[in-house]
């Protein structure tokens, strides 16, 4: 299995993105694991997918 690039990590109160090529961490804090997203982010390039996947997770968030 190939090394994925994003992975979710957890923090306290959730979780966070971490890109293992820049190694920062990328997007917001979630409270529920964004598994959709990291999908998306390690799957094949869709950009209106990947745009619109964070904005769903930010509305579960309110």
């Amino acid at each position: 299995m190939a090394k994925r690039r994003y992975v979710a990590r957890g923090v306290p109160g959730g979780y966070r993105i971490w890109d293992n090529k820049a190694r920062r961490w990328w997007g917001d804090h979630y409270e529920l694991c964004p598994d959709d997203l990291l999908t998306g982010l390690n799957g094949a390039a869709e950009p209106a997918r990947i745009t619109a996947l964070p904005t769903r997770y930010r509305a579960l968030r309110r």
